[in-house]
C-alpha cells in the first residue's frame, strides 16, 4: 500500500515540476512579447516510461523533455537575403541623391544655366563683334562655365572620398558583428551538445545575422551541432564555429581608395549587396561614370571651341588662339582643370576674315551649340543625357527599394506568425498549466495525507 502511495506521490511531484517548468516558459514568452528577434518557446511534455507489474502496465507520469524555440530557418534566411538587398539599395540611393543634388538646375546648381549663358554671350558678341563689353561678357561666361565644371568635379571627388570613408566604417562594423556572432555560435553549439535549450542564443545570433546582412552579402552554411559557417556570397570566410575572420582594408596604390581584403585576398569587387555593396557601387561605378561623362563634355566642348576660335581673328587682326586651356590628353580630369586661356577681351576671335566688325567666327562659335561635338551629341543634349542617367539610376533603385520593402514586410509578417508571441494563446497556456499545477498539488496533498494515515495505522 505504502509503495503504491509513494509511487503516486512521485508522479504528482513530477507533474508539479513539469507544470512549473511549463509555467516558467509561458511567463518568459509573455515577458518577451515586445523583444526584437525573440522566438517564442514551447515546452515539450512527454510521458515517462511506464512500468509493468505482473500483467498490468502502470503509467509513471510526465516530464519536461525539451524546450524548443519556434523558428522557420527558411524564412529567417529569406529575411536576411532581402535585408541584404535593402541595405545595398538604401546606401546607393542615399549617395545617389547627393549626386543628383549637384545637377539640381532649379536650385542653381548644374551646368545647363552656365552652358546656356556661354552661348548667349556668343550671340551678344555676334550682334556687336567690336564691343568690348560683349567681348568681356564672353570671357566672363566662359570663366563661369569653367568654374561650374570645376565645382561639380570637385564635389564628386569629395563625395567619393566620403563614401570611401563610409566603406572603412562599414568594414569595422562587419568585423565587430562577426566577432559577436562567433561567440554566440560557440554558445549555441555548447548548449546543443549538452542537451540544453539553445533558443535564446539562436535568437541572439539571428538578430546579429540580420544586422550583418544589412551591411554585407552573406551566405549561411549549416555546420552541424547548431553551428553556422558564415561567408560572403563570394566565399570569403567570416565566421567558422567560434572563430571570426576579420576583413582588412588598405589603400589602392592607383586610386588611393580603400580596397577590402579577406585573409590576404582582395574581395572588393566580390561584395555586391548590403550597405557595403551599395557604397562600393556608388564609389567605384556610379561616381566614376558620372565623372567620365563630365570630363568628356568638358573636353569635347573645350576642344571644339578652341578649334573654331583658332580659325578666326581677334580685334587686332591677329589669328585667334585657345579660348580655353587645352584639356589633358584623353580628357581625363578635364572637368576639374577646365579654365579660360585669355583675359584680354580684344583677343576674342570674332572675325572670320580679320576685318573689324566682322562676326563670321562669332557666328561659327555660336553654331557649336547645335552641333554634335560631344560623342555625336550637342553640348546641351549630352549634358541632359548625363542628368537623365543619374536620375534614372536613382529612380530605378527607389522602385526596387519600394518593391523589396514590401517583400521584406511580408516575410517579416510570416516570420512573426511562426516565431512571434500571441498574448491570447500564452494567456490560455498560462491558465492551462496553472490549473494542472494546482491539480497536481492537490493530488500530492491528498496522497501525503493518505501516507500519514497509513503510517499512523501501521504504527498503532
Amino acid at each position: 500500500m505504502m509503495g503504491t502511495l509513494s509511487a503516486s506521490l512521485n508522479i504528482a511531484l513530477g507533474s508539479l515540476l513539469t507544470d512549473e517548468g511549463a509555467l516558467q516558459i509561458t511567463t518568459n514568452n509573455i515577458a518577451n512579447v515586445n523583444t526584437p528577434g525573440f522566438a517564442r518557446q514551447r515546452p515539450g511534455l512527454a510521458e515517462t516510461p511506464p512500468v509493468q507489474l505482473g500483467g498490468l502496465t502502470f503509467g509513471t507520469g510526465v516530464n519536461l523533455q525539451s524546450v524548443s524555440s519556434l523558428r522557420d530557418s527558411i524564412l529567417d534566411l529569406r529575411v536576411n537575403q532581402e535585408t541584404q538587398q535593402q541595405g545595398q539599395l538604401d546606401a546607393f540611393i542615399a549617395s545617389g541623391q547627393q549626386i543628383q543634388s549637384l545637377f539640381n538646375e532649379t536650385a542653381g546648381s548644374g551646368l545647363q544655366a552656365p552652358l546656356t549663358a556661354f552661348f548667349s554671350s556668343l550671340s551678344a558678341l555676334s550682334a556687336n563683334p567690336s564691343d568690348l563689353n560683349a567681348r568681356q561678357g564672353v570671357i566672363t561666361a566662359a570663366q563661369n562655365l569653367a568654374h561650374a565644371f570645376n565645382q561639380i568635379s570637385t564635389n564628386l571627388s569629395t563625395l567619393q572620398q566620403n563614401v570611401d570613408l563610409s566603406v572603412k566604417q562599414s568594414v569595422a562594423q562587419v568585423n565587430n558583428l562577426t566577432k559577436q556572432i562567433a561567440a554566440v555560435n560557440a554558445q549555441v553549439s555548447a548548449a546543443t551538445s549538452t542537451g540544453q535549450n539553445p533558443g535564446p542564443f539562436i535568437d541572439q545570433r539571428q538578430q546579429l545575422l540580420n544586422q550583418l546582412s544589412n551591411l554585407v552579402d552573406i551566405s549561411e552554411i549549416d555546420a552541424g551541432n547548431g553551428s553556422l559557417t558564415i561567408t560572403t556570397s563570394g566565399g570569403a570566410a567570416l565566421v567558422v564555429a567560434g572563430q571570426s575572420f576579420q576583413l582588412t582594408t588598405q589603400p589602392n596604390p592607383t586610386t588611393g581608395l580603400t580596397d577590402i581584403f579577406s585573409q590576404g585576398s582582395d574581395v572588393t569587387s566580390k561584395i555586391t549587396a548590403g550597405q557595403l555593396g551599395g557604397q562600393l557601387q556608388i564609389r567605384d561605378q556610379e561616381i566614376p561614370a558620372v565623372q567620365t561623362s563630365l570630363d568628356s563634355l568638358a573636353s569635347g566642348l573645350a576642344n571644339a571651341v578652341n578649334a573654331q576660335h583658332q580659325a578666326g581673328f581677334d580685334l587686332n587682326g591677329a589669328p585667334g588662339g585657345d579660348l580655353f586651356l587645352p584639356p589633358p590628353p584623353g580628357g581625363l580630369g578635364a572637368a576639374a582643370t577646365l579654365s579660360v586661356a585669355i583675359t584680354d577681351p580684344t583677343k576674342i576671335a570674332a572675325s572670320g576674315n580679320g576685318a573689324i566688325g566682322d562676326n563670321a567666327n562669332a557666328n561659327a562659335l555660336l553654331a557649336l551649340q547645335n552641333q554634335n561635338i560631344i560623342s555625336g551629341e550637342t553640348p546641351l543634349t549630352a549634358y541632359q543625357g548625363l542628368v537623365f542617367r543619374i536620375g534614372n539610376d536613382v529612380s530605378s533603385a527607389q522602385t526596387n527599394q519600394q518593391a523589396g520593402s514590401s517583400v521584406l514586410q511580408q516575410l517579416t509578417d510570416l516570420q512573426g506568425g511562426v516565431s512571434g508571441v500571441d498574448i491570447n494563446e500564452e494567456a490560455s497556456n498560462l491558465i492551462r498549466f496553472q490549473n494542472a499545477y494546482q491539480a497536481s498539488a492537490q493530488v500530492a496533498s491528498v496522497i501525503d495525507s493518505l501516507l500519514q494515515d497509513t503510517i499512523n495505522i501501521v504504527g498503532a
